[in-house]
C-alpha cells in the first residue's frame, strides 16, 4: 500500500516523464509513447514506470532504445524535480500491455 507521499512523488515523476517523452518523440512520426502508471518504492529510490507505446509492433525496439537512455531521461527528470526532490529515483521501464490484451478480449467476445 502506498501512502500518500509515495502516491504525490509518483504523479509529479509521471507528469514529468510524459512531457519529457512528448518532446523526444515529436521527431519520430507515427510513435506515441505514454506513461500509463508509476509506482515508487518506499524509500524513494526506484521508479517503475509502464509505458504505452503506439503502434505495439515496435513497443520493443522502442523500449530497448528507452532503456538505452536510461541515464540521460533521469538527468533531465533530474533537472525538472530538483527542487522538490530530495533523491532523483533509478528509472526502470516497462510495458504496459493492458491495452492489447483489451482488444484480445474484445475480439473475443465478437466471436
Amino acid at each position: 500500500m502506498e501512502t500518500t507521499r509515495q502516491q504525490k512523488i509518483s504523479r509529479l515523476i509521471q507528469k514529468e516523464l510524459s512531457d519529457i517523452f512528448l518532446h523526444q518523440t515529436k521527431s519520430m512520426s507515427g510513435v506515441l509513447v505514454s506513461i500509463t502508471k508509476t509506482y515508487i518504492s518506499p524509500d524513494m529510490s526506484v521508479c517503475r514506470a509502464y509505458l504505452s507505446i503506439f503502434p505495439s509492433e515496435k513497443s520493443q525496439e522502442i523500449l530497448a532504445n528507452i532503456n538505452a537512455t536510461t541515464a540521460q531521461i533521469r538527468y533531465e527528470l533530474g533537472t525538472r524535480v530538483r527542487h522538490q526532490l530530495r533523491i532523483i529515483p533509478e528509472l526502470k521501464f516497462f510495458i504496459d500491455d493492458s491495452i492489447d490484451y483489451l482488444e484480445h478480449i474484445d475480439e473475443l467476445l465478437k466471436k
